[in-house]
């Protein structure tokens, strides 16, 4: 019988045992086989880090962003040559399939691509003459040791809305994965180890609540980044704020799309079939809520119920498998618990995914596409996150009314439109209240080149990841103002 491997930290440019005497099983929800054990590091084991990464700052930031760039370039490169293993691992122990394992690794490339031009975004800007013979000018110096949070649900990509930005811009890093899905970054880690980065400039450190805190409540940590659920994330913002740290956290998620009448109804079935189940619901872009207008309730309950139950659930490393099972047997139940309460609050159940028997498969954490009709909007599964392959339908009688509906919510992720009507589409991108808006698109996820955007409780921060918005928040800007009077200076 093969040994379970123990996963290592990388500290210092080294791989090292940790010092934890508690460990989690790293589990494949297809199968429930374990991959690995994961070390549950301590605080010492941060701290660790964190020093070493004070230590490489020194030298990093006084590297010229020219040449920081190149191991960025370098980094790109073998992402690209690994990249069928990359998404293979993040299939086996996230259990998405493996289109989506591959398209989550392209954004994380693209991320790394839109970083390498950190010569041009990090420039400052400057003023001759603001008065007689007195210039003013603005540059961008890096802040120090900054840090990321990982979540489950996309191991391999979100890490990147940060990490090649801040050590792009100058910074040293240290990344926490989450403990249920930390393969994916003990592999990045291992092509990190290849470009032959300073010893320092980045560290992983796995681990849970321990090392959580850790990191928020080390002094010589300056900015943490997020990924996750609305409670963590207000834990997270209001800890680390509290200690004078810059915090950005993605928080969680109810986000609706408006069907018109008007709308392709074959597109749109189709998309927000996609939008609803694709990673088994676990994002922070799935649908979760479809409102219907008007004649649009008969032909879209019909399309999206259809679609549902011929979904191909299974294995993800699978061929012809269209979504995979949730993360966990905790989630599994979770998410049926709430649609149990969504039934017995009123909802019809007109797909029913709980309970499945998927062959060869009987023991993983599947749940099939849900879809409960007449949701109260008031009632808890029409609030509350459930992070599943759950679909809930409101009908309205105007986009007013639908609008409305959007707007009332706690949170403010994405919001997103189907139809064929130009007015109305520029009426709801601008009076939608949601960071990341479609139109005829079902999960409005932006490239890297424009920062992941989030409003109310779905984000709690000022600057988000990606693109401009990263450089921004992991840069501060110091304003220099010069007068050099002929008399004062040496005549040559």
């Amino acid at each position: 019988m093969a040994t379970t491997i123990t996963l290592p930290n990388y500290i210092n440019g080294e791989w090292c045992a940790s010092n934890a005497t508690e460990f989690l099983d790293v589990i494949n929800p297809a199968t429930t086989e374990v991959l690995a054990k994961v070390p549950l590091s301590t605080a010492s084991e941060v701290n660790q880090a964190t020093e070493v990464a004070v230590a490489a700052f020194v030298t990093w930031r006084r590297t010229p962003p020219t040449e920081r760039v190149q191991y960025l370039f370098k980094l790109k490169n073998l992402l690209e040559e690994n990249f069928e293993d990359l998404a293979c691992t993040i299939t086996q122990e996230c259990g998405k399939t493996l289109a989506e394992s591959k398209g989550e690794m392209r954004r994380a490339i693209e991320n790394v691509e839109v970083a390498c031009g950190i010569p041009m975004m990090m420039q400052g800007t400057n003023l001759e003459d603001i008065a007689r013979g007195i210039d003013e000018m603005m540059i961008r110096q890096p802040l120090g040791v900054c840090a990321v949070i990982g979540p489950f649900n996309f191991p391999g990509m979100i890490p990147f809305w940060f990490m090649p930005y801040a050590i792009a811009c100058g910074n040293t890093y240290i990344v926490k994965p989450s403990e249920k899905v930390p393969l994916t970054m003990q592999k990045i880690f291992q092509l990190l180890d290849e470009i032959g980065l300073p010893k320092g400039v980045i560290n992983l450190v796995n681990g849970a609540k321990q090392a959580v805190d850790a990191i928020l409540d080390h002094p010589q940590i300056r900015a943490i980044s997020f990924v996750g659920s609305t409670p963590v994330a207000k834990y997270i913002y209001s800890r680390a704020a509290a200690n004078g740290k810059r915090v950005q956290c993605q928080g969680g998620a109810k986000n609706p799309i408006i069907v018109l009448p008007d709308a392709d109804m074959e597109m749109t079935r189709r998309i927000a079939a996609d939008s609803a189940f694709g990673c088994a619901g676990q994002r922070c872009l799935a649908a979760s809520i479809a409102i219907t207008v008007g004649e649009a309730r008969q032909s879209f309950t019909e399309a999206i119920a259809e679609t549902a139950k011929k979904r191909v659930v299974g294995n993800g490393l699978e061929q012809g498998v269209e979504m995979g099972p949730v993360i966990s047997i905790q989630s599994k139940e979770r998410i049926e618990g709430l649609i149990q309460k969504g039934a017995d609050s009123g909802a019809t159940l007109i797909v029913d995914g709980r309970q499945p028997n998927i062959l060869g498969y009987e023991k993983g954490y599947f749940v099939r596409p849900t879809i409960l009709q007449n949701v109260d909007p008031a009632s808890e599964v029409a609030k509350t996150e459930i992070f599943g392959p759950v679909l809930s339908l409101i009908h309205v009688n105007t986009i007013d009314e639908a609008i409305a509906l959007v707007n009332s919510g706690q949170y403010g992720n994405m919001a997103c439109l189907f139809t064929s009507s130009g007015a109305a589409a520029r009426k709801f991108r601008y009076e939608a209240e949601a960071g990341n808006i479609g139109i005829n698109i079902g999960v409005a996820a932006p490239m890297a080149f424009f920062p992941f955007s989030g409003w109310k409780d779905s984000f709690f921060g000022d600057l988000h990841g990606q693109g401009n918005h990263a450089v921004e928040f992991f840069t501060q800007t110091k304003v220099v103002v010069e007068r050099w009077p002929s008399e004062w200076s040496r005549q040559f």
